[in-house]
């Protein structure tokens, strides 16, 4: 990733875009394994190691050079979805749900795979799927809106919890308040969380792109990517919400620090 893309940066993004000549050591494209007595879920589902394999993964000019120009990957056979559930002791047959927070590349390549599974999104980023030219905001319908997946475009109810405000609206996965979707928006208008609540463990925060480092998101610092206004409203959100969950373990997909403290949270 480009040093603007990860933030904090004045530059806009097209600006840094075409001009930065310097890359941030690798970042991990992560997945989540959440196990529930109801199924396994799965938050976000990685980068489809064909776009590094196949040229016309991007299907224009001008999406490939963009597509080039925010990031290099690299996608060893061994870090494929498939091979991080078979390390985890799963098959892709074991997971039932896969929550997505946004329906950028990099969360999205593994849904060919899931054509057994629900796949959950919010109905405010699918929104963005349905409106004129979606990839020009990163969104590619021929690698998204699948044949045969079975998608759950979700909405958000009031959660009467005063332990999470300022998140009033949320949706309960399983309905027994342990999985909680939150709207976290900014870095896409439909981004979601999830909040894992473990009984005796410090619950968990997966934020997707909110931030790409929890020390930018402590100090409402958005990345260079996202809607500022609407990210710094959401950093405070969130902010708030760790200080009333004092063991709160928050997990950006993209920080590198991430896989460090969800081990020493388990």
């Amino acid at each position: 990733m480009r040093p603007e893309h990860v933030g904090p940066t004045r530059k806009p993004m097209p600006l840094w875009l075409f001009t930065s000549t310097r890359w941030t050591a690798p970042r991990p494209v992560s997945a989540f394994v959440i196990e529930h007595r109801d199924g396994v879920v799965l938050f976000d589902t990685g980068q489809d190691r064909t776009s590094v394999t196949d040229p016309r993964y991007f299907p224009g000019r001008l999406d490939r050079l963009v597509n080039s120009r925010i990031a290099r990957f690299d996608i060893p056979p061994d870090q494929t979805l498939t091979a991080g559930l078979i390390r985890l002791g799963y098959r892709l047959g074991d997971v039932e749900t896969a929550v997505i927070s946004h329906l950028h590349p990099d969360h999205i390549g593994g849904l060919p795979l899931l054509a057994h599974a629900s796949i959950v999104v919010s109905r405010d980023e699918w929104a963005g799927l349905e409106r004129r030219r979606p990839e020009a905001r990163g969104l590619y319908r021929k690698h998204i809106d699948l044949p045969g997946l079975r998608w759950n475009r979700i909405g958000y109810e009031p959660l009467a919890e005063p332990r999470l405000e300022p998140f009033s609206h949320g949706y309960d996965l399983f309905g027994d308040r342990s999985v909680l979707l939150l709207p976290t928006l900014g870095h896409t208008p439909g981004s979601l969380s999830m909040l894992v609540r473990r009984p005796g463990k410090a619950s968990l925060l997966l934020v997707g792109d909110l931030t790409y480092d929890e020390a930018l998101l402590a100090s409402g610092q958005p990345s260079g990517m996202c809607d500022r206004k609407q990210t710094r409203v959401t950093m405070q959100q969130v902010n708030k919400l760790r200080a009333a969950l004092r063991d709160l373990v928050i997990l950006p997909s993209h920080d590198p620090g991430a896989a460090e403290r969800l081990a020493a949270a388990m």
